[in-house]
């Protein structure tokens, strides 16, 4: 099931792309927005499969949307104007459905929404155990099963591994735990990342990983409990 919203200032079209939805099982609408400024601050914060898009927008267009989403769902175009299918598809669209359209149109759009998200899902069950890194003008790989701990460093982060001494690389903590596999690392603070496996002990909201004690944020207690339950600690 592909979860999904609805981002168009038409109230009509709206509706109608909603009765399509609820139509078609395999979707689940999560919100409808006339607004793109709204819809971008919820995109950013829950997780969404897919967008039905409207172009023209006020205060902010479909296409201004999409362009600052950093990491955008799926999408599929529903809009009036033709001429901006070529700079949709630019942007990586599932498809681009000219209004008015029917269920039919609808429903083969989403079965390619359907497609490639099955492709992708494959793809990350196949995917190889290692990531790439830019560090000191050069790109690093490093595999998964040998990062200890990550620890940001204002821009940076540092990727402590058991391979030698730590990596540094400009990017995020947030950016970095969206690449790493959520059954093998858990954040545990706003400033680390730590290897589930390389895990020693855990005692006193302090994780131990070889001679580092790395603290267990007041936020993070709970998620973090909820781990460790899941791998029967």
């Amino acid at each position: 099931m592909l979860h999904c919203v609805i981002i168009d200032d038409e109230p009509l079209a709206a509706d109608l792309l909603q009765s399509y939805i609820e139509k078609t099982p395999e979707l689940r609408l999560l919100q409808s927005f006339n607004d793109a400024p709204a819809a971008a601050a919820y995109i950013g914060s829950n997780a969404v499969d897919l967008i039905f898009l409207d172009v023209e927008m006020p205060h902010m267009n479909g296409i201004q949307l999409l362009e600052s989403l950093p990491k955008p769902p799926m999408v599929i175009f529903t809009t009036a104007y033709s001429e901006y299918a070529a700079q949709g598809f630019e942007l990586d669209a599932i498809d681009y459905l000219l209004k008015p359209f029917d269920l039919t149109r609808f429903q083969r759009a989403v079965n390619k929404a359907l497609d490639y998200h099955r492709y992708l899902q494959k793809e990350a069950e196949t995917a190889t155990p290692y990531i790439f890194v830019k560090s000191e003008y050069q790109v690093i790989k490093i595999n998964l099963d040998e990062i200890r701990y990550i620890e940001a460093l204002d821009d940076y982060i540092k990727i402590y591994t058991t391979a030698g001494r730590p990596i540094l690389t400009l990017m995020t903590l947030k950016a970095m735990a969206e690449r790493l596999p959520e059954d093998k690392f858990a954040r545990v603070h706003r400033s680390f990342i730590v290897s589930l496996t390389k895990i020693e002990s855990v005692r006193n909201r302090k994780v131990r990983i070889g001679d580092a004690e790395i603290p267990v944020g007041n936020s993070y207690v709970e998620s973090f409990s909820r781990v460790l339950e899941k791998r029967g600690v």
